[in-house]
């Protein structure tokens, strides 16, 4: 945290020293700032080509240690619209917005849904991981509807057109998930991944997810509680252990060793993928974490 700050100060200095008006922009377009690039998809989906999307923690990027860059400053101070998550995610963002001289409104995409608890360093805290949710990504989309409209009435109704065929896609994305997880038996719906960020994928479609880490990825776990997990792991016959697109693999994969429990694929967790990847909209990523979860975890394992 202190690296952060020290970052976000140099980053307010730089920004500074910027020429803010020689930034490109398409003519016409309403420059959004999106925290990290899930929340960027969403303005994407909605806004159309009347919108020009920035996420500052990109793809396979961790916004629990994000590090900002002064083309970051720069950015913010640019935008007309600024989406971030909220519940707790985005720790640097104040500081980050304050120090770019930012006037942009900020939106919460996260308004509206209720909030579940997790564990970080043995605290009760607030999980802010709720788009692994579907029917909480359409409370986002509404969201960022809602403040689409506020800036740029005169597309109103492009935008609601927009919203409601994605919100139809969301739709099917939730119904596909849910038919796929009624293929995997009820004892295999219990699953180890890197940090605690499924807990919301949990409760809307009946898993247990089991992480080494909390919340957050800034903590590295202790040995005393890679060693209790692994003991539960074996207890509870817990069938695989999956890898993040953001975290270091080898954790994972000693615990898989010393567990015995199998390696999975690869979820995605806090970010998509680049462009060419298998995850690189909202809905290719659930569909993907779906896939590689049925594979593992299906009738046959």
């Amino acid at each position: 945290m202190r690296l952060q700050r020290v970052l976000i100060a140099a980053v307010a200095f730089a920004a500074t020293l910027a020429p803010i008006a020689g930034r490109a922009q398409s003519a016409g377009k309403i420059p959004v700032v999106a925290s990290f690039s899930v929340l960027g998809d969403f303005v994407q989906e909605v806004g159309g080509d009347k919108v020009e999307v920035k996420s500052l923690v990109g793809p396979n990027g961790d916004a629990h240690v994000f590090q900002p860059s002064p083309a970051d400053a720069q950015s913010l101070a640019a935008a007309k619209m600024i989406v971030v998550n909220g519940l707790t995610l985005e720790g640097w963002m104040t500081r980050l917005i304050e120090a770019s001289g930012a006037k942009a409104p900020v939106i919460v995409a996260t308004k509206g849904i209720t909030p579940r608890e997790g564990e970080e360093d043995g605290k009760k805290g607030i999980d802010p991981h709720a788009w692994q949710s579907v029917p909480n990504a359409k409370i986002y989309v509404s969201n960022i509807l809602a403040a689409l409209i506020a800036a740029d009435p005169a597309d109103a109704d492009y935008f609601r057109a927009r919203a409601q065929s994605y919100q139809a896609a969301l739709d099917e994305t939730d119904k596909k998930v849910r038919a796929a997880i009624a293929s995997i038996p009820a004892k295999n719906r219990k699953i180890i991944t890197t940090h605690d960020a499924f807990g919301y994928f949990g409760e809307a479609y009946g898993f247990e997810f089991i992480a080494p880490q909390g919340l957050s990825t800034e903590s590295e776990p202790s040995a005393k509680d890679v060693a209790r997990l692994i003991t539960q792991i074996k207890r509870e016959h817990a069938p695989a252990v999956f890898l993040e697109n953001i975290s270091d693999p080898r954790l994972m994969k000693r615990i898989a060793q010393e567990s015995g429990a199998k390696i999975g694929g690869e979820l995605f967790s806090d970010s998509l993928s680049p462009p060419d990847g298998p995850a690189a909209t909202y809905i290719a990523m659930m569909e993907h974490n779906i896939v590689e979860l049925k594979k593992a975890l299906g009738p046959n394992t």
